[in-house]
């Protein structure tokens, strides 16, 4: 069932995922669509499969077509919390994190996005399928969201 009414059950992004496509699948589980299914294509498939399956295509920079995608220098798991209004200070510096991680020339927002870069890496490294890739680190994604709660309770 989803949490928001309206929000789509069938997500689809590309192959391959690391950082931001790892992270939305989780902000989306936890917050958005406990029932949502992901989808995982090649880039050229995306849009094509997306309309044949009725699901909502994200993270795919060159595809200027996809609503949910990086905007300007934010992430893409940032749009999804602008869309669906998730104003959880947690939320938005975990936000932070992954753009660090995955957002070329953003390093500096959090110094903590290095760290999750090397660790997205590394699994996708291991060769793991990517529905493998979302089941080991959905676990980190939790852990890094507790730790962002306890730093925002110490800055207010």
């Amino acid at each position: 069932m989803s949490i928001l009414e309206d929000t789509p059950v069938r997500w689809i992004t590309r192959e391959d995922i690391k950082v931001d496509r790892v992270a939305c699948p989780w902000l989306i589980k936890r917050f958005v669509d406990r029932d949502a299914e992901f989808m995982f294509v090649a880039e050229h498939e995306l849009l094509a499969a997306a309309s044949r399956e009725g699901a909502t295509p994200f993270d795919a920079t060159r595809l200027p077509d996809v609503k949910l995608n990086h905007r300007g220098d934010r992430c893409t798991l940032e749009a999804i919390l602008e869309d669906f209004h998730l104003t959880d200070p947690a939320l938005q510096q975990l936000g932070r994190i992954v753009r660090a991680a995955d957002v070329k020339g953003q390093e500096a927002v959090a110094p903590e996005g290095l760290g999750l870069r090397a660790i997205a890496q590394g699994f996708a490294a291991m060769g793991l399928p990517d529905e493998e890739r979302l089941r080991r680190q959905f676990p980190m994604y939790d852990a890094l969201y507790a730790y962002a709660q306890k730093d925002a309770v110490r800055h207010v």
